[in-house]
């Protein structure tokens, strides 16, 4: 009873899949290519005669995953998504991921850190990630492009170690912070300092980081020269701090502008917080200055 079971499922896969174009590495062809870095993992299985599935992990962010061509076939619109058994085990349960948004760029389809996730999980357990959506060219021939579960295993662990060797931010993270500073002081609290730590590992990780700007604030309590002193001495604690954990002077610029600058009202004590503030602004080699915020 079961032989006839598992036949029958594998009849009724078959004539689903054959009026399809379905784009995936055989087991033979299978492979997974690793890119490695400080700043970012990526995962890679060549699809033939379509283009590549990527697994994409950044420092400081969750796994990403999308679909790289350099002609899409799939229509615009949205592809579904499902964990599909392999063809050598069709007697297990496919799952139903829901819908992806598809584009006409070279990176068709994008997929979000929780079903990313899902997707690699499946893979370890050795089902198949599949999008399948109506051809871009002809709305009844459905286009399907499947994930192989092939060798995933044996890069996994190779994958994880890239992952543990990330850093905890990445540029986008720490190309614009600020600190804050409570009352009239300039005293650098353990949450700046944190902040701070963070900012200069990075720096120290990434040689194309060139330049850092300190602009230091204040709110508009008090007398203006004494705010403009006070904003001074905030951005001068903050590069001191940072040179003397190990970053070259020489890449920093100290301003200081007292109250001109509010980025809230400072009728409101929660707007005079916001006020009392030093931006840090990193700047890479061949970047052009933006504003001051």
């Amino acid at each position: 009873m079961l032989v006839r079971v598992i036949c029958f499922v594998s009849l009724l896969l078959w004539a689903v899949h054959a009026n399809t174009l379905t784009f995936q590495a055989s087991v033979e062809e299978t492979e997974w290519r690793l890119s490695p870095s400080i700043f970012e993992c990526e995962f890679v299985q060549p699809i033939p005669d379509y283009g590549e599935a990527v697994f994409y992990h950044e420092a400081g962010e969750d796994l990403l995953f999308h679909l790289k061509t350099k002609k899409n076939l799939m229509g615009r619109g949205e592809a579904a998504l499902h964990i599909e058994p392999p063809i050598w085990a069709p007697s297990r349960f496919a799952e139903d991921l829901g819908l992806v948004p598809v584009n006409q760029k070279s990176k068709p389809v994008f997929v979000d850190h929780n079903r990313a996730n899902q997707m690699m999980q499946a893979l370890m357990k050795g089902m198949q990630p599949t999008f399948t959506r109506k051809a871009r060219y002809d709305e009844n021939e459905p286009i399907r492009i499947s994930v192989s579960a092939a060798n995933f295993n044996s890069f996994y662990k190779d994958y994880l170690g890239c992952v543990a060797g990330l850093l905890p931010v990445n540029f986008r993270q720490v190309a614009k912070s600020k600190v804050l500073f409570k009352g009239g002081g300039d005293y650098l609290d353990a949450e700046s300092k944190k902040k701070l730590d963070l900012i200069i590992l990075y720096v120290k990780a990434d040689p194309k980081v060139k330049s850092l700007y300190i602009d230091g604030h204040s709110d508009s309590s008090g007398r203006r020269y004494n705010n403009r002193r006070l904003s001074e001495s905030r951005a001068i604690k903050v590069t001191d701090y940072m040179v003397k954990k190990g970053l070259d002077s020489a890449m920093f610029t100290t301003r200081y502008h007292g109250e001109r600058y509010p980025v809230a009202s400072n009728k409101t004590r929660s707007g005079r917080e916001q006020n009392r503030r030093v931006t840090i602004r990193l700047e890479k080699e061949d970047e052009e200055m933006d504003m001051e915020f």
